[in-house]
């Protein structure tokens, strides 16, 4: 998980987006995206203590956090796939091709 509290307050203590980067072994754009994020909530270091990391994560990505729940991806048909190995001919290129074409008709 992402430490956003981390971030924060090295942010707070200016050091540069780099170093906040190596220090929380993450890239320097999600330090970015933290760091403006926080500021665009007023949210600054010291944070309140009682304030949780999953809280704190979704008062800074809240729309993020509602879109993750829902997924609009059709998973394959793994039962299916099996037995279509088993035949003659069929390989995962022609299964790949099937699948696409599949999912083309659905939002079309």
């Amino acid at each position: 998980m992402t430490k956003y509290r981390e971030i924060i307050r090295l942010a707070g203590l200016n050091l540069s987006q780099s170093n906040i980067a190596l220090s929380c072994n993450v890239s320097k754009t999600t330090v970015n995206k933290t760091i403006k994020a926080a500021k665009a909530i007023n949210l600054a270091w010291p944070l309140d203590p009682k304030l949780t990391d999953d809280a704190l994560a979704k008062m800074l990505f809240q729309e993020k956090a509602d879109t993750s729940a829902v997924s609009h991806k059709r998973m394959p048909d793994y039962e299916y796939i099996r037995k279509e190995f088993l035949r003659n001919g069929v390989n995962k290129k022609l299964l790949w091709t099937e699948y696409l074409e599949e999912c083309k008709c659905l939002f079309l």
